[in-house]
């Protein structure tokens, strides 16, 4: 993720992936379809990698959004004619048409730091991109409470984290963009949108997916090589910890699957973003 964003902490967009995704797109002009120019790409990057925060939290939020929601328009040239195609960044039509990444530890500058010490950053736990727009934030808490001193409601806690994150001397940067948070704990989570204040975070009620469908979800066997990519940085115990969490038989459902599955299939996720997000 982080040469995806050319080393920069203060980047939070992986340029690179969404310049994979811009030079798949394709604008009509008088019945022929043009890729675009890389004047064009980049200047399509340049708009969504300078969030308006001058204007508040908020607002950069909705700019964005706006952005997400109905695209950017760009001047083209076809046979010496200017065109001003809008361009998607996001194919809101063609889920597979886009790039579902995510990363752990994602280490942003602070916009009040000055200097590289570790004061100077933070880490939220997973960041979900579209495209390489970080559309999801997630604080993973223990369960057991001991990141909290003398333990705690910890979920309670990851929002606070969300929310101090989100102020103007933190990682704003990161939150122009985010259409959804969450808070997890391992059992529980809530979830909520760029300013939610904490007490309107809320658990979801699943009405369409049914336990079964839920359960199998959970307990659907990961290839060999999404194994390795969750385990091949980590302590080989960490896998056998794993391989023998799984070996034990089937596994029940948490508050935290629930959440999860609910809101982060690329389907639900757009459908969210796209009806469900009100300023």
């Amino acid at each position: 993720a982080l040469a995806a964003r050319g080393g920069k902490f203060d980047q939070v967009v992986l340029r690179e992936i969404l310049q994979a995704e811009l030079q798949k797109r394709r604008f009509t002009y008088a019945g022929q379809q043009y890729p675009l120019s890389q004047k064009s790409i980049d200047n399509l990057i340049a708009e969504i990698c300078s969030p308006a925060l001058n204007e508040g939290l908020l607002n950069a939020n909705e700019k964005i959004y706006n952005h997400l929601l109905y695209g950017i328009s760009v001047t083209e040239f076809v046979d010496g004619k200017k065109v001003s195609p809008t361009i998607a960044l996001i194919d809101w039509q063609n889920i597979t048409n886009n790039s579902f990444t995510f990363t752990e530890e994602f280490t942003v500058s602070r916009s009040g730091g000055v200097g590289s010490s570790h004061q100077d950053k933070r880490r939220p736990d997973i960041v979900c991109f579209v495209n390489g727009i970080p559309l999801v934030v997630i604080e993973a808490k223990r369960p057991d409470g001991s990141s909290h001193h003398g333990g705690g409601p910890t979920v309670v806690e990851g929002i606070s984290q969300c929310l101090r994150n989100q102020r103007p001397d933190e990682i704003p940067h990161l939150f122009a963009y985010s259409q959804l948070l969450l808070s997890i704990n391992g059992y529980d989570g809530r979830y909520g949108t760029c300013a939610t204040p904490d007490k309107f975070w809320a658990a979801w009620r699943e009405e369409e997916l049914t336990d079964t469908d839920k359960l199998v979800i959970k307990n659907t066997k990961l290839t060999s090589a999404q194994l390795d990519n969750l385990f091949s940085h980590r302590k080989p115990a960490d896998r056998d910890w794993y391989e023998s969490l799984i070996a034990a038989g089937e596994l029940s459902v948490s508050g935290q699957d629930e959440l999860l599955i609910s809101l982060l299939s690329p389907e639900r996720l757009f459908e969210m973003v796209r009806y469900f997000t009100l300023f």
